[in-house]
């Protein structure tokens, strides 16, 4: 639970049918930055997705998480996978239409922050985002991630390469914060 609104529950298939309609919903708004967004056409395409997501948690290697407000799912948030060796993990986040700019997605990552470092003990969260994403460039920002670096050409967005920056948070440094 991240507040008496807001909750975070490791997606199943149950959220298909929810998170099928919110992803379409904000196809315009998420394709600018996701191009996985396109691949999105069918309620099949969702239940692959989350499928694919409960795989990955039942082999140890991250998970996918609804953000759930009001009792709606209005975006996703995950750890695209978990170092166990160099107790490292990225995370990876979306919100759909008309939630962005409330705060729920900057409550939602300092809790997923606090899980990897607290919980599973781990070192080090990274966060790559598009260098002209400042919308979620802020999040790392506003929780005093380190920039660390760009990465250039890092992803094909449809018909050209955009550039990652890096940001860092070391477990050290979190508990600094805290």
């Amino acid at each position: 639970m991240i507040d008496d609104k807001t909750t975070l529950k490791i997606l199943d298939l149950q959220d298909t049918n929810e998170l099928f309609i919110l992803t379409d919903q904000s196809k315009e708004l998420l394709r600018e930055w996701l191009p996985f967004i396109e691949r999105n056409k069918t309620l099949a395409d969702t239940e692959a997705f989350i499928k694919s997501t409960m795989n990955q948690f039942s082999v140890n290697n991250g998970f996918q998480a609804g953000i759930w407000h009001d009792g709606k799912i209005v975006g996703v948030i995950g750890f695209h996978k978990i170092d166990w060796i160099n107790k490292s993990t990225s995370i990876g986040y979306w919100l759909g239409k008309g939630y962005e700019g409330s705060g729920l997605m900057t409550k939602s990552v300092r809790a997923l922050v606090n899980y990897a470092f607290c919980e599973l003990k781990l070192n080090r969260v990274e966060i790559r985002v598009a260098e002209k994403n400042r919308k979620s460039r802020a999040i790392p920002e506003r929780l005093c991630f380190v920039k660390e670096g760009c990465i250039r050409q890092d992803e094909w967005l449809y018909d050209h390469y955009v550039d990652h920056i890096v940001y860092g948070m070391l477990a050290e440094d979190w508990n600094k914060q805290c």
